[in-house]
């Protein structure tokens, strides 16, 4: 992207956009609670999303995808559900604000994925961060002074699983299109999803089908302003404004369901958010290899 094209404000826009839109898709599972299982409540807001791939269907059939591709999409999906059926239980278990400060570890798993499966040069900078970001996670569990809930090692299983599945599309974004990148995940996890649904099935009430509409709806809303933030700015504008969750799920937790203000939390997750900045600001700083072609 150009100087000359580049939309700083517009970027810092639609990306404070998605994190009040993320944070609402938080709050929304927290509402929902524990009556629906995590992996029903995963799946159906999945099956539920894939309502927004209807005006894309006819370009997906036409898209031919090699075995290979294939092969990388089903391990991603698979990947990806189990991500997502973790992230589902730790909502119902732990306060907003752990919950979103722990999924800052994302980026940082990410990184040191790339350094020990594709390649990527570890500098001393961004093993800085990495250790710092440990820390951090460190500060927010405090093993030793107070009990480890299962939510938190759900949160920490989340982060690990999730940098695996952005690891694979980074791998497939360069042979690959990126709108079918996304719309196959979408598909490939509501069909990882299903078996471990219908597993723990229970009936869900009109008003919980409800929920998980809007849930859905505000997470596809949310992926689409993040990629208008991506078209506008570049990349060292806009994911700072993503830690402004934490600010949001904070307030959200205390004035909606009563959640403690603990110290610890935002200490812990300052530190993982100056963390990712630092490996942020790297990777935009790193020289591009120049791009293949763009499979159709």
């Amino acid at each position: 992207m150009t100087p000359r094209e580049s939309r700083p404000a517009a970027g810092f826009l639609w990306m404070l956009a998605t994190s009040f839109l993320f944070v609402g898709v938080t709050a929304g599972v927290k509402h929902l609670g524990d009556r629906v299982p995590a992996p029903e409540a995963a799946f159906l807001r999945y099956l539920l999303g894939l309502v927004f791939l209807l005006p894309i269907m006819g370009g997906l059939r036409r898209a031919r995808i090699g075995r290979r591709a294939m092969s990388l999409f089903a391990l991603r999906g698979f990947i990806h559900a189990l991500g997502v059926m973790l992230w589902f239980y730790a909502m119902t278990q732990i306060p907003l604000a752990e919950v979103t400060a722990m999924n800052y570890l994302t980026p940082v798993y990410l990184s040191l994925g790339a350094a020990l499966f594709l390649g990527e040069r570890l500098a001393w900078p961004r093993i800085s961060a990495i250790v710092a970001a440990l820390i951090g996670v460190a500060i927010i569990l405090r093993p030793g002074f107070r009990e480890i809930d299962p939510g938190h090692l759900a949160m920490l299983g989340t982060a690990i699983f999730f940098a695996a599945s952005y690891l694979i599309a980074k791998i497939m974004t360069d042979t690959v299109a990126p709108s079918l990148v996304v719309a196959m995940l979408s598909i490939t996890v509501t069909i990882g999803l299903a078996p471990f649904a219908i597993a723990v099935w229970v009936w869900p009430t009109w008003n919980e089908m409800g929920w998980l509409l809007l849930i859905a709806c505000l997470a596809t809303s949310g992926h689409l302003t993040m990629t208008l933030a991506f078209r506008a700015a570049p990349i060292t504008v806009t994911q700072p404004v993503t830690f402004l969750q934490l600010v949001w799920a904070t307030i959200l937790g205390y004035v909606m369901f009563g959640e403690a203000v603990d110290i610890y939390v935002i200490t812990g997750g300052l530190i993982i958010i100056a963390s990712v900045v630092v490996i942020t600001i790297r990777e935009a700083r790193r020289p591009k290899p120049p791009q293949p072609p763009i499979a159709p």
